[in-house]
């Protein structure tokens, strides 16, 4: 069955981050009324405020994007803030969605929810069969708990509710503050900076993990056709396939940016996980593939960041 949104009333909740931005972005070409609501509008966080707005305004379909991100440093040393946040919004969303009667609703979750020794590259069902990464436990645990509530909320009220694992996702409007930011977006602009100023880069870790890396307007592309085509409980891994170490990443970035110093990889600081390449055949089964490559996504974003400073930066 193909759900349409041309004509639909459409919610992208956290239309202000680097993911439900590129989704409002993706939208524009569906024909759809494109709904979003500010902090000022309405706290996800506060259940009455949610289900005020959403009788208000009754969206046909969610996009739920808004979450409580950041790198290891943020999740490792406030991780009742990353538990708390990501809990509180998923069950007010959800819950006013059922009373509103929503058509459809795409959850997005994250690769962390993967126990962190996973056999890769990590399929769908490897989820709860091992211990997760303890530097973003928090943040992984209440994700869990959204895939969960959504399953549980199809069974018993019949709720169509899809979730979505995306791998690290980087692009425009990235978070690039060095205290809570994800590993490419800080490496952008460390290496900037180094550039800019001379220097070496300093790089937590060994250097040796790897990671996997999608654009975050493949992310949209592949959320609009998962919410037209993808009906299931079961969840869906979205990524490339493929991954390379962290030296690598930094070597590309450096190449990238034009810097030529060292780099000094600090090994006393969390590696995280060692390796999380996602099992994209799922999604591929479902109809779609990323597009963009990581020379090609690096480069933009860079050009986005050169254009956004010093806001980016801040």
């Amino acid at each position: 069955m193909i759900y349409r949104l041309s004509g639909k009333r459409v919610w992208v909740a956290g239309h202000h981050g680097m993911v439900g931005s590129a989704i409002v972005r993706r939208l524009a070409n569906e024909g759809c009324d494109i709904l979003t609501a500010d902090r000022g509008d309405v706290d996800l966080r506060e259940q009455s405020a949610v289900r005020a707005w959403m009788t208000r305004h009754r969206p046909d379909m969610i996009f739920l994007a808004a979450a409580k991100v950041g790198g290891i440093f943020a999740n490792d040393t406030r991780p009742a803030d990353f538990l708390y946040d990501n809990l509180a919004i998923q069950m007010n969303v959800l819950e006013a969605a059922r009373q509103a009667n929503v058509a459809k609703i795409l959850l997005l979750g994250s690769s962390c929810i993967y126990p962190k020794m996973a056999a890769q590259p990590i399929v769908e069902s490897a989820l709860l069969t091992g211990a997760l990464e303890p530097t973003n436990e928090a943040y992984a645990i209440a994700k869990i708990a959204g895939i969960k509530l959504g399953q549980a909320y199809r069974r018993q009220y019949g709720s169509d509710i899809i979730s979505a694992m995306p791998t690290n996702l980087y692009g425009p409007f990235d978070n690039f503050d060095l205290t809570s930011s994800h590993v490419l977006p800080a490496l952008i602009r460390k290496i900037h900076e180094a550039k800019r100023k001379g220097g070496d880069v300093l790089i937590w870790g060994t250097g040796d993990p790897y990671r996997e890396f999608l654009h975050v307007n493949d992310l949209a592309d592949a959320c609009v056709h998962l919410m037209k085509s993808y009906s299931s409980e079961d969840i869906i891994n979205v990524g490339t396939g493929e991954d390379l170490k962290i030296s690598e990443l930094a070597e590309l970035v450096a190449e990238i940016i034009g810097y030529n110093g060292n780099f000094v990889y600090d090994a006393t600081k969390p590696d995280g996980t060692p390796r999380k390449r996602l099992d994209v055949s799922r999604l591929v089964q479902a109809g779609w593939q990323a597009k963009v490559s990581l020379r090609e996504g690096i480069t933009s974003t860079y050009e986005w960041f050169l254009q956004n400073e010093p806001a980016a930066s801040a």
